[in-house]
């Protein structure tokens, strides 16, 4: 029997995300910025509930095409508050625009949204040595220094917390347990 994760055990989607997506090195900036934005929806919300409107995301944010997100105006807010296969919280809605123009400038300073984000870990995942789940931070000194410098740079819903779950999920960090099949 394959040992995961105990977080991971509950649900075919979580099961999925774990094995196939959690703590994978992520460079592409699409994805990454994809993750930043689901990280910012899921505040005060479940993974799962956002890992059952991914779908619905990637169709309502044009697949999270940077430059498209980043034109969007208030016509474009108002049809995503109406849309039904996403949170409708107009603030997640309006830091997803806000996010995208901020990318935008990440690159241009940066090369990539993958250089901004992997140079604070010099371009390798941190392997923390975990045996339970109450060892793993809910964020730390690194995600609350990226979250300080993202918000200098105008992004928003972008915590330590939320950056810590984007470490994790785009594979910075590798938090498996030690005894996970995927450590």
């Amino acid at each position: 029997m394959v040992k995961r994760c105990p977080w991971a055990e509950s649900n075919e989607l979580y099961i999925s995300y774990h094995d196939e997506e959690w703590g994978v090195p992520l460079h592409d900036d699409q994805k990454l910025f994809e993750f930043l934005c689901l990280e910012g929806a899921q505040a005060g919300l479940s993974w799962l509930t956002i890992l059952k409107r991914r779908e619905g995301y990637r169709q309502a944010f044009d697949n999270f095409n940077i430059d498209k997100v980043a034109s969007y105006n208030e016509p474009d807010i108002d049809r995503l508050v109406k849309d039904q296969k996403i949170i409708r919280n107009r603030l997640k809605i309006q830091s997803v625009i806000k996010n995208a123009i901020a990318t935008k400038e990440v690159q241009l300073q940066f090369g990539s949204l993958n250089e901004y984000f992997w140079h604070f870990v010099n371009h390798k995942p941190i392997k923390h040595s975990f045996k339970g789940m109450a060892d793993i931070p809910a964020s730390d000194e690194l995600s609350a220094k990226i979250s300080k410098d993202l918000k200098k740079r105008g992004f928003s819903f972008i915590g330590p917390t939320i950056i810590y779950a984007h470490m994790q999920a785009t594979g910075m960090v590798n938090d498996h347990l030690t005894y996970c099949y995927k450590y």
